[in-house]
């Protein structure tokens, strides 16, 4: 299996076919034109001198060109390395020196970030800008290629190395999920089962092409599906949809919200809507509730990690029956029950299985080939992480007796929060840079607009003040404005265990009683 091969056999059946929409551009390429483009870019690379299994890294919004980077590179052997655009440039430095791209490709508009993160490393041998505010490198290099299938593309597939999705850890430092071709098309095989894909399908892909959920993108993409692309506006997410007939999206609870939220909510043609898969971060019933009522179409809810895809789902008809005829309602505060590839347990921490009970907790362990192959160059990680064929995920959770999981913690302390990962001990070093802060600690609380926001626990220096706007303030310099607190309460001091760690649940437990939070 080779995901290169994707839009060549599309090409062959429907090559006159819209293959990708941009929504902000307003341009289309259809199977025939995608399939050329991945074919010039897999060969423009390997005219570099790129061997087989070299990063070709990108920063970019989502667009044609990031998709076709995609299947090129699974042309030409090579391995997606996506950029969080959000990130600053300090971090965006340390994923570089972790995956050592020979290529990295920039959007226009992220040019002077490139050109910032550039002067810090010295691994990347090229330097290529496409689009507006690009100096046109890209493009230049693309029309010089040849448009014919590379000679190596027949020896590249299934367990070669695809892409290298990036997520944090306990310690707030980005780690490489390594993706195969093989875990990229288990993953797709459990999002088509628990999708229910159908050739009339039309994809609108909501999150962004650094996160798991270019994943999705690609599956529609395999089933010969129109994917349209956007950067995530509630109203222009409306738009599209009644504009392209758009069947299925993935969402996470912000946006929902923002859509539902829009006053003309009622006067947009969505009937050509017939699934949307939620997921990313807690999502209250009464949520879940209001969308199946306003929202023409089914929902499924599902659970996975950047380490693999799938690993869960509540079914269409685990939520149509929780809502309409009060059967198991409870379940709407599920991830549900183990996709069609997957193999879960939750687990003591010897490795042994709880009892279905659905009280005693435990942790999520799941063994699949949808699986990442391991975390780029970090082996100690890996072998922590995936334990004899099981990776453990970190999160806490119950399991009833049909086997229905309801995670209800995060091992890793990880607050989600529209969507996004955000690793509370780097908000923490962010906040220690204030030189009257003593300590802090960083919990997400709930927010029925974002899911989870970021709230942080202060103490200060003795003899030391400041205020709540000057901590988020100096936390914005070395942070994302999405990974900013946005709340800040000073205490005298932190609740700890007689070991010196901080007892985070304290703090926490009080903001969520009595609060849906699932995932």
């Amino acid at each position: 299996m080779n995901i290169g091969f994707i839009p060549g056999k599309w090409s062959r059946q429907t090559p006159q076919r819209d293959a990708v929409i941009d929504s902000t551009s307003g341009r289309r390429l259809t199977f025939g034109e995608l399939d050329s483009a991945a074919r010039k870019l897999a060969n423009a690379l390997l005219g570099l001198g790129l061997e087989k299994g070299d990063r070709v890294a990108i920063l970019s919004m989502n667009s044609i060109e990031y998709c076709t980077l995609y299947f090129a590179c699974g042309l030409a052997g090579l391995v997606v390395q996506p950029m969080n655009w959000r990130l600053a440039p300090s971090e965006l430095r340390r994923i570089i020196e972790n995956g050592e791209p020979r290529v990295f490709i920039t959007q226009g508009q992220y040019a002077d970030v490139a050109a910032e993160v550039s002067a810090m490393v010295d691994c990347v041998e090229y330097w290529l800008q496409y689009g507006d505010g690009g100096d046109g490198t890209y493009e230049h290099l693309v029309d010089r290629a040849a448009d014919e299938l590379p000679s190596c593309a027949d020896t590249v597939g299934d367990d070669d190395p695809f892409c290298i999705l990036y997520t944090g850890g306990t310690t707030g430092q980005s780690k490489g999920a390594l993706h195969s071709h093989r875990s990229v098309n288990a993953m797709m095989v459990n999002q088509t089962v628990a999708e229910r894909i159908v050739p009339s399908d039309v994809y609108l892909l909501t999150g962004q092409m650094f996160h798991i959920p270019v994943v999705l993108a690609l599956n529609y993409l395999a089933h010969g599906c129109p994917l349209v692309l956007m950067n995530f506006d509630a109203e222009l997410a409306m738009e599209v949809i009644e504009r392209e007939r758009v069947s299925a999206f993935l969402a996470v609870t912000t946006m929902l919200n923002w859509m539902m939220a829009l006053p003309g909510f009622k006067s947009y043609d969505i009937s050509s809507l017939r699934n949307i898969q939620y997921g990313g971060g807690p999502m209250p019933s009464t949520v879940i509730e209001e969308a199946m009522e306003k929202f023409p179409c089914t929902l499924i809810q599902g659970y996975g990690q950047t380490e693999g895809a799938g690993m869960t789902f509540l079914s269409q008809e685990d939520h149509l029956r929780a809502v309409k005829e009060d059967y198991h309602p409870e379940r709407l505060k599920s991830c549900g029950r183990e996709g069609f590839l997957t193999s879960l347990r939750v687990v003591d921490e010897d490795g042994v299985d709880i009892p279905t009970d659905g009280k005693t907790t435990g942790q999520i362990i799941v063994k699949s080939e949808a699986n990442m192959l391991g975390y780029f160059r970090q082996p100690d990680l890996t072998r922590e992480t995936i334990r004899e064929g099981w990776l453990w995920t970190g999160d806490i959770a119950t399991m009833d007796s049909d086997r229905y999981v309801f995670i209800v913690d995060r091992a890793k302390d990880m607050i989600i929060s529209g969507g996004e990962n955000i690793y509370t001990v780097q908000v923490e070093e962010a906040i220690a840079k204030h030189p009257a802060v003593l300590e802090s600690a960083v919990i997400g609380v709930p927010d029925d607009e974002w899911g989870e926001s970021v709230k942080a626990y202060v103490v200060l220096k003795p003899g030391h003040t400041t205020t709540e706007e000057e901590i988020i303030e100096a936390a914005k310099t070395d942070l994302a404005s999405y990974q900013k607190p946005r709340s800040v309460e000073f205490i005298d001091e932190l609740p700890k265990a007689p070991t010196g760690k901080i007892l985070k649940r304290e703090l926490r437990d009080p903001h969520w009683a009595g609060r849906d939070k699932g995932v």
